[in-house]
């Protein structure tokens, strides 16, 4: 096995990274990304399964090295696969990775958001920090927790799930039969509808109420409004040092968290006036792949 080497992979919905990365040091040495082709097949297989094995092997020909890889769903007990990931990325729910590409070493698999709470504190924005939340913000949005030093799994590994806290018990019910969840205030997949058609991701959104848009800084106030009442619902829950953001919506910066903390000063709970430090991840959309190779830096 060459132990001075880890690989960590990150596989999106639209966008695999791989991640090369010196076991001692955690640097990335090496890294590439390359489309998903969801739904597309090769020889029979995914052809995300059978991209992600040529790039293995090209790093790691004797099939040794620790690998992490980061997916969206619910992930095994044992870490062999994602149990639960109905609907989307046919032949990923079940797959065991360790022999589906036939690895000397088993191939550990971690939820992607919690991947990208574990590569921030490896090397991002909240390094060696022992109580972190995190959300991600996009089309939907998830999230993760890092609590007395430990990620939070949870019985069947839901925890994390962020998106689906209830702000409103008489809302629409979403996906997961939640009645007005977060992920519904605040995701793109339904601000189209809350912008009147206007706006289609956060990010426009966000630019065009720092440009004087008087329409959109009235929708962003109220998505600012509900993230804000879903982040002080989480901080109470859990009691973090840092609270983390990530995702396309927060390469805004200050545009964003501007706004934001000045929703968070009129709702959150500050004993002894002490506030939770919210930090946009600096990882940026490298952050899952940095954690799924920590994932395997630490099974090693």
């Amino acid at each position: 096995m060459d132990s001075s080497q880890i690989i960590g992979v990150d596989l999106g919905g639209t966008q695999i990274k791989f991640g090369l990365f010196d076991s001692q040091s955690g640097i990335l040495v090496e890294q590439l990304h390359t489309p998903t082709l969801d739904g597309q097949t090769i020889n029979g297989q995914p052809a995300w399964l059978e991209t992600i094995r040529a790039q293995l092997e090209k790093w790691s020909p004797k099939r040794s090295s620790p690998i992490g890889l980061a997916a969206p769903g619910l992930t095994s007990r044992d870490g062999s696969s994602i149990d639960f990931m109905p609907g989307r990325m046919i032949g990923l729910q079940g797959l065991n990775w360790t022999k589906a590409l036939d690895w000397q070493t088993p191939i550990q698999i971690i939820n992607d958001a919690h991947a990208a709470l574990l590569g921030e504190i490896w090397m991002g924005s909240a390094k060696a920090c022992n109580y972190v939340v995190l959300l991600t913000l996009g089309t939907g949005v998830g999230g993760a927790a890092f609590i007395d030093g430990r990620l939070i799994r949870g019985a069947i590994g839901r925890a994390g799930h962020f998106g689906h806290l209830s702000l409103d018990p008489f809302g629409e019910k979403n996906f997961t039969n939640t009645p007005g969840s977060l992920d519904s205030a605040l995701g793109n997949a339904t601000l189209p509808e809350r912008s009147g058609g206007r706006f289609d991701n956060l990010k426009d959104l966000i630019q065009a109420a720092s440009s004087g848009d008087t329409e959109a800084q009235n929708v962003l106030k109220t998505s600012l409004r509900n993230l804000a009442a879903g982040m002080t619902s989480l901080i109470n829950a859990f009691d973090p040092e840092i609270f983390l953001l990530v995702g396309g919506p927060t390469n805004a910066g200050d545009q964003l968290l501007a706004p934001l903390k000045a929703e968070l000063d009129t709702i959150e709970w500050r004993p002894g006036d002490h506030r939770v430090d919210v930090r946009i991840g600096s990882l940026g959309n490298w952050a899952g792949t940095y954690g799924a190779a920590y994932q395997a830096h630490s099974q090693d």
